[in-house]
Formats: C-alpha cells, structure tokens, sequence
C-alpha cells in the first residue's frame, strides 16, 4: 500500500499499533495528512489556495502528542522536525533565529531523498563499487589484447565478483582514492545561511588544493567509502536538491514543541514579556508563509503543515498572540492517562517497554516473563506516583520498570533459564517508594 495516499482510517489504525488511545489526536493529524493528498490531487490554481490547518495539541508531557507525528512522518517518509519553542527565547531577548527550523528541514528532506534515491538504484551503486574494487585486485587488459587473454580475464573477473558477493575478499588491502576536503557543515541548521556559503567557500578552496588522497583500507571500508563516491558519481545533486524541496514544501512537517513557555498568561506580573513574545511574532511569518534561504534552496513554508504542543498548566491557549491563535486553528485536547491505559501501553504496542526488556535479557540467555499481576501492579504504581508528583505521562513506566528490574539486570549475567516477575516482587521493589511522597519525588 502506498503510504502518501493511506486513508485516515488506515493511519489511525497504523498509530493504533504504536501509540495506545489518543484517538482525537489521531483522527486530527490523520485527516490533515489525508488532505495533504487530496491538495495534490486539485489544479495547481486551486491547489495553491489550500494552506495546511495547522494543530495544536493541548496534554500533559508524556502522553504521546510528538510520538504520533513522529511515527506518521517515519511511515509516510515525510520530512520532521523537532523543536523546542522555548530554546528561541534563551539567547538575548528574542533569542536564536527561528529561520533554523525551516533551514533543518531542507537538510532533513535532502538526506530523506538520498536514502530514497540509493534505495531505488542499489543494483548501479553495487555494481559500481563492485568494478572499482576488482579494478584494484585485478587492473583491466590493456586495448588491443588476445581473444583468449579477454576470455581468461573474463572468467577470473567472475571468480572476483562471487568472492566479493561472498565477503571472501573483506580483509584484503587495497589502494583508493578519497576526496581529501571531507568536512561537511550540512549539520550546523543555525549557522545563517551568509555563514554557511562562506565556511562552503572555504571548504572548496580546500577541496581544490587537495582533490583526492590516496587511503589503504580493507575491501570491507573500501565498500563503504566507494558508495559515496558512486551515490556523487551517479546522482545529479541539483535534481536531488529540487526533489527535497518539493518533498519538504509538500509534506515536511514541523512539530513546535513548548509552545506553552512562549505565551505570555494574563495573571503573569508583566503582561507585555519581549522574550516570549518576541519569540510569537518571530514564528508568525514562518507558521503563515515565507520563503526561507536554506542550503539545498529557497523553500517556501505555505504548505509546510505545523503541530504546536504544550501542557498549558499554567497558561492557555487563549494567551498566545491572536495572530499565532489565528494560525493552529485545529485544537485537539489529549486525555491524561490512566492505570488502565498504563497497563495497555505496556503490553499492548508492537515493540512495547516489556518486550523491549525481554529482548534486551535474552542476550544474556534470560527469559524473563512478566505475570498479569505484576504488569497491573506495575501499572497502579506509576499511576499513583503520576498523581503523587509531576505528572510525565507513560515515561513513568521507564523509571518505574528499570527500578524494577535493577538487580536482574545487575546479575543476568550469572543468572539463566527463566525468570518470572511477580505481583509480590513488583510489591516488594516499588511499595515503599511509592508510599513515601518524598521518596517517589526524588527516586521515581
């Protein structure tokens, strides 16, 4: 099945896998991405009147708001970005350049159509180390050779491929020619894009004084080294540029994280706080629409679709400027979890937190296995430590779970055969600490 043109039940069922309840918030982003494809279905006229419908979502930490974008733009090979809204305001007033984001996901649409790109054509990019590699152990004839020299060459040829193909030739030392201006400052996303063409200036100068080197390395690093090489031979950079820019302008989503530290709440001594609200109005022409310079190109942020999320404990909605409001008009509300949900978020997702444990002391030649009281005791007592203190959401489960399973941990290594959890261990490791709101505070 095509992922860009799933149904929103298909993506609700798909995040069902993954996040456990949260059904508002699924059905919201499931249908903003379904209309992300019907956009493109529409005449380019009519197509670049719709803008996105931006969403905000209102929960506690930990309760699955960024899991949800995350795993739908990891299934649909969307581009995504992570921001903190809150780290805008630490430098100065207004803080770092806001512009970053947008910067960071050009990079992050780029490096998604490389892999796409090298996935398509692995037979080329194999066949080309392939050459390069039994080019070095075995030179190629020179022009004007014997029929029979061709037909010998040939066969040993064959006899080095299926080498190659079989990893019988990995330690074997060969001679090859690497750029020697390897430094790449693709990563520095906040490094104003003036910055970056100088520190690419500079790196060109380099590359020219000293183009190639030649490096030993074994046939196994020489695999590696060469498919960068024959993804740079093979592949026209602007084409790959182009397509990351209409992959990020079309799909890119870009998930604004604390958005609740920037509104600025009616109670608070000064109404007027330039740091936050200089941080608002920074992000309202990126959110309504802008052309950004990045170093893949100009991107335009009109469909890039925007998730904000924020607890607002202590602030609200209401208390952004009207003009950010303005923008996230889908607001969707996420439920606090429950002992119930606790329980099913440890058993019931596809690589949930007690499979991943049994996976881990497994290598160690431990089975372990969890009984269903003690996966509902482990359930009660991350929820009464949740009510106790800060409320963080299923990452409670983490604390609670390693603090469990401390001491198997320490000994799986002298320790096999199966190992069985129970109410009374759970009992015996947690009760003390949950009862004591000191204790829980400072341990769980």
């Amino acid at each position: 099945m095509n992922s860009s043109s799933m149904t929103p039940k298909e993506i609700v069922e798909y995040l069902d896998k993954y996040v456990i309840g949260q059904g508002g918030a699924k059905k919201v982003i499931a249908i903003a991405l379904r209309n992300r494809w019907r956009r493109m279905q529409l005449e380019p006229s009519m197509a670049q009147e719709v803008t996105p419908k931006n969403i905000l979502m209102i929960g506690s930490t930990g309760v699955g708001k960024t899991e949800i974008a995350r795993r739908l733009a990891k299934m649909m090979s969307l581009p995504f970005i992570k921001v903190e809204a809150s780290k805008y305001t630490e430098v100065g007033f207004v803080g770092r350049d806001v512009e970053s984001m947008v910067r960071d996901l050009a990079l992050e649409a780029l490096s998604i159509v490389k892999k796409e790109e090298s996935e398509k054509n692995r037979e080329k990019i194999e066949a080309y180390v392939e050459n390069k590699i039994i080019e070095k152990l075995l030179p190629p004839l020179p022009t004007g050779a014997s029929e029979e020299k061709q037909t010998s060459y040939d066969r040993a040829f064959a006899k080095k491929q299926e080498q190659l193909a079989n990893g019988e030739l990995d330690n074997l030392k060969i001679e090859i020619e690497v750029s020697g201006a390897s430094i790449d400052v693709s990563g520095a996303g906040n490094v104003p894009p003036e910055m970056a063409e100088v520190q690419e200036s500079i790196i060109q100068v380099i590359g020219g004084m000293n183009k190639k080197k030649k490096k030993e390395v074994s046939v196994k690093e020489a695999k590696k080294l060469l498919e960068y090489e024959a993804q740079k031979e093979l592949f026209n950079e602007d084409e790959l540029k182009q397509k990351a820019l209409e992959k990020a302008r079309s799909g890119g989503i870009i998930f604004i994280d604390e958005i609740d530290k920037v509104a600025v709440s009616a109670n608070s001594s000064s109404r007027q706080d330039p740091s936050k609200e200089g941080v608002q109005r920074d992000l309202l022409p990126i959110v309504e629409g802008s052309s950004v310079k990045t170093k893949v190109g100009q991107l335009d942020t009109d469909h890039i679709l925007f998730i904000a999320a924020g607890a607002f404990h202590l602030s609200k909605p209401s208390d952004l400027i009207p003009e950010l409001q303005g923008r996230f008009p889908l607001r969707v509300e996420l439920d606090s979890l429950t002992k119930e949900t606790l329980y099913r978020i440890l058993t019931e997702p596809e690589n949930s937190l007690v499979k991943q444990y049994e996976a881990l002391l497994k290598v160690e030649g431990v089975e372990l296995k969890f009984s269903e009281d003690a996966l509902r005791a482990i359930a009660n007592y991350s929820a009464i430590a949740n009510e106790k203190t800060e409320d963080i959401g299923a990452r409670r489960l983490h604390t609670v779970v390693e603090r469990l399973l401390e001491d198997i941990s320490f000994e799986a290594d002298s320790m096999s055969g199966e190992v069985e959890v129970t109410k009374d261990l759970v009992d015996e490791k947690l009760s003390q600490l949950v009862e004591s709101e000191d204790t829980t505070r400072y341990i769980l």
